[in-house]
């Protein structure tokens, strides 16, 4: 298991988050495209993930409501893939929440992406609903944790 150091970045980081976006997912984005959806949105919050000092991931979120905060993308690079830096992640993504006093994390994921669906479940996340994604024809699997014991 790799450790990653996972550090909070602000805007200014948007381009390299967007880079690691781009070689992570299909289609691809451009800045612009982080800046509207995080644009007037509450508490928002973006994570990057180094080894030996490369950035490997990322994670982009949000208040969702005063009580819940959403992860809404998170990827690691294809060769970091496996070595726990998702799950280091959204560890750090919990804490910070948790710090900010949040109750509830949530986020939503694709069905055939199964590796994120086994690291939902094995970080205790629970299955709340499900989502129609009009962008991909497919349905969504909603997670969400409770932050507070």
């Amino acid at each position: 298991m790799a450790h990653a150091d996972v550090v909070v970045v602000g805007p200014g980081e948007l381009p390299m988050i967007a880079d690691l976006y781009n070689e992570i997912f299909r289609p691809p984005h451009d800045v612009e495209f982080f800046q509207r959806r995080l644009r007037g949105r509450y508490n928002s919050l973006l994570l990057v993930a180094n080894v030996d000092g490369q950035p490997v991931g990322f994670s982009t979120g949000f208040e969702l409501k005063p009580t819940v905060f959403f992860g809404w993308l998170t990827g690691v690079l294809p060769d970091s893939r496996r070595e726990g830096i998702a799950s280091q992640i959204h560890e750090a993504q919990c804490a910070w929440a948790a710090e900010h006093g949040y109750e509830y994390i949530r986020m939503e994921c694709h069905n055939q992406h199964r590796a994120i669906l086994h690291m939902a479940i094995a970080m205790e996340f629970n299955i709340v609903g499900f989502r129609w994604d009009p962008d991909r024809q497919d349905n969504l699997i909603i997670f969400e944790k409770t932050l507070k014991d």
